[in-house]
């Protein structure tokens, strides 16, 4: 089967974890998919503007991005699909998450088109931890006043605190109303019902024909799962959490840090990808 789209996450797969990549040989590989009409996909918890910056060293024009986890598509400039939370369900979340973790348990990040915004009350390391993910940050008094679409609720937690048990929690108070996931880095995000990076590659393939059969997806992470399953070629990280082993089976060739993802794809275009899956 040709492969048609190779999609990847961005944190703990492409980037190191220093957050840089191979950028050169990623050019070299951008050059022959775009030969072949493989087309490439950065899909992540990141908004749309970070997604750019990181690939402004191979030029981002040549990527396609599934950002916010999925709620916001666009291809050269263009939004191609995006789903965003209404300010009833905004309200909720700010109430659930204020009756089970007070004020101070976490940090609460609105993702917006135009930007991310925290609390007037976020000090000043809040504020330089946010801007390593978000390029423009504001700081606002009341969440329910910002006049932007907001694609997702991020609830933050220390970067090394386990918060499947504050899934769960948030799973059975909204059920399929929202949707909540885990974004890495002590992340919960929570999304407009469905919303995932899945649904993502589902707008992409009713665009341009593809079907699953033809797709390779890579990824490390709880948000990632969706669109791995979907895929017929998806690739874990080595570094992923023993739980993404037990659920995709077939893994890249190195972890984040070396290289795994551009190494994977060079061999997927070698025509490795029987071996690979094997």
């Amino acid at each position: 089967m040709t492969i048609k789209l190779i999609a990847t996450d961005m944190d703990g797969t492409l980037l190191r974890d220093d957050r840089t990549y191979d950028a050169a040989k990623l050019r070299q590989l951008l050059d022959e998919m775009q030969a072949r009409g493989i087309r490439f996909v950065a899909a992540s918890g990141n908004q749309y503007s970070k997604l750019r910056d990181y690939f402004k060293p191979v030029g981002p024009d040549q990527i396609t991005y599934i950002s916010d986890n999925g709620a916001l598509v666009s291809d050269q400039g263009q939004i191609l699909a995006k789903e965003t939370l209404t300010r009833d369900q905004i309200k909720r979340i700010l109430e659930w998450n204020k009756e089970h973790n007070g004020l101070t348990a976490n940090m609460i990040i609105l993702s917006g088109i135009h930007g991310a915004y925290v609390s007037n009350h976020a000090t000043d390391d809040m504020i330089r931890m946010t801007k390593l993910f978000y390029p423009n940050v504001y700081q606002v008094e009341r969440f329910l006043d910002v006049n932007d679409d907001i694609f997702r609720v991020s609830l933050i937690w220390d970067e090394h605190e386990d918060v499947k048990e504050h899934i769960k929690k948030l799973r059975v108070a909204f059920g399929d109303e929202l949707h909540t996931t885990g974004s890495g880095f002590g992340s919960v995000d929570i999304l407009a019902p469905g919303v995932n990076k899945k649904t993502g590659l589902v707008e992409l393939a009713k665009l341009w024909q593809i079907k699953p059969e033809e797709m390779v997806a890579f990824g490390d992470n709880d948000n990632d799962l969706e669109m791995l399953r979907y895929v017929k070629h998806p690739f874990v990280m080595p570094n992923a959490a023993p739980f993404m082993h037990k659920r995709i089976a077939t893994q890249a060739l190195n972890d984040n840090n070396h290289n795994g993802v551009v190494d994977t794809i060079e061999a997927i275009l070698a025509d490795g990808l029987t071996e690979l899956s094997n």
